[in-house]
């Protein structure tokens, strides 16, 4: 058990759109991720997808509606099935939770990112 500095995490990397695993619990994996641009849209069939902005802005389009902005600590819950993509027009960064081995890519045409453990 320790204290785990996000901040000092998400210095460990500079890429967009990689998750990196900083704890895992109950199965679900507890990941830091940098973004910027849009990501394609997918869906989760089987699990909601959790986005909680530490830094910067981002927004949620959602399929067939308004975009929703989401600002630093705010969070932001994808039901399953629901067709979405997260975007940022700045570099923002965000805690992502979802389960061990859930692909980041959902169902899109992308290869899912490796989320290494740091």
């Amino acid at each position: 058990m320790k204290a785990i500095n996000l901040t000092e995490k998400l210095t460990q990397f500079d890429s967009h759109w990689d998750p990196h695993v900083v704890a895992s619990y109950n199965q679900n994996d507890v990941m830091v991720v940098k973004f910027q641009g849009e990501y394609p849209f997918h869906m989760h069939a089987d699990t909601d997808d959790f986005f909680y902005v530490l830094e910067g802005e981002m927004l949620m389009d959602i399929e067939g509606e308004e975009p929703r902005v989401v600002k630093a600590g705010e969070l932001f819950i994808v039901p399953k099935g629901v067709v979405h993509r997260p975007r940022a027009e700045h570099e923002v960064k965000v805690l992502l939770i979802e389960p061990i081995g859930e692909p980041n890519s959902g169902d899109a045409d992308r290869t899912p990112a490796p989320k290494p453990h740091i």
